[in-house]
């Protein structure tokens, strides 16, 4: 079996009308905006796919991350192990179109000869058909969307909407991908902020003990950092949290001080 479309496929079958439209760019970008974030999202693009991909039972999507492939996400209909075989094998439909960033399509497993010992363990899952569509994600090597179905030549008449979903759902993916990158940013922007307004509070803290310049407060505490190895941040900010806890038992025993100075003071004048 080649790896082309088969004749069935072509031709008015692959245009016959799905069970449901693929969504169109903007309902996939709607859908990511009222996500909880990225992995909410493939979640939902699994389900999506099942719902727009006529003949489809399960889905699942695949990434390669760290040089291995993974699952990053897969529907409740998904039967167990269907993705890990392949991982396991070293190739397979859905390993075989990231890989190769080529659609791969068995539509009838009984009758496959490229992956033959999956094959068979699909079949005994109750698989008979799989399409796999390559997805372009940004900063992946490797991802695909993998359609599966219990019926032999489930996809013929749905494969260009699988192709179109794929396509939005890699829109909608890397439009994710960049909101966590932005996010990741804003919080080292964050982080950066924090430590820099705790590196301050140790200098001034220090300048005033030691009556020096604030350079020479810095070197200071990048001298007993090193010495010590301890971040900065770190060692900022236990100094911070050492005198500010100072000054507050020093109120604390002032004012007591000063309530027990008050009640002597007005015994004193009623004698």
């Amino acid at each position: 079996m080649t790896l082309s479309a088969d004749p069935a496929d072509r031709g008015h079958r692959d245009e016959q009308q799905p069970r449901a439209t693929a969504p169109e760019s903007a309902t996939l970008h709607q859908a990511l905006a009222g996500t909880g974030g990225l992995d909410t999202l493939l979640r939902d693009l699994t389900d999506r796919a099942v719902l727009a991909v006529a003949g489809a039972e399960a889905c699942s999507i695949t990434v390669r991350r760290d040089g291995r492939l993974l699952t990053v996400a897969g529907t409740d209909g998904l039967p167990s192990g269907l993705d890990q075989r392949q991982y396991e094998n070293g190739d397979g439909p859905c390993v075989r179109a990231a890989d190769s960033d080529a659609e791969q399509h068995a539509p009838d497993l009984s009758q496959e000869d490229r992956w033959p010992t999956y094959a068979a363990y699909a079949l005994s899952r109750g698989v008979r058909t799989v399409l796999a569509v390559p997805l372009a994600v940004d900063g992946e090597t490797d991802a695909a969307l993998n359609l599966y179905a219990t019926t032999e030549g489930a996809f013929r008449g749905s494969r260009t909407v699988a192709r179109a979903f794929a396509a939005n759902a890699s829109d909608a993916i890397n439009a994710a991908l960049s909101i966590e990158r932005e996010r990741a940013s804003a919080g080292d922007v964050r982080t950066a902020l924090l430590s820099r307004s705790v590196i301050d509070q140790a200098i001034g803290i220090l300048m005033a003990q030691e009556r020096c310049t604030a350079q020479t407060a810095l070197d200071t505490l990048r001298r007993v950092s090193q010495d010590a190895n301890i971040k900065l941040r770190d060692l900022c900010g236990d100094l911070v949290a050492r005198t500010t806890d100072g000054a507050s038992d020093r109120a604390s025993d002032g004012a007591s001080h000063g309530r027990g100075g008050a009640s002597r003071r007005r015994a004193s004048q009623r004698r």
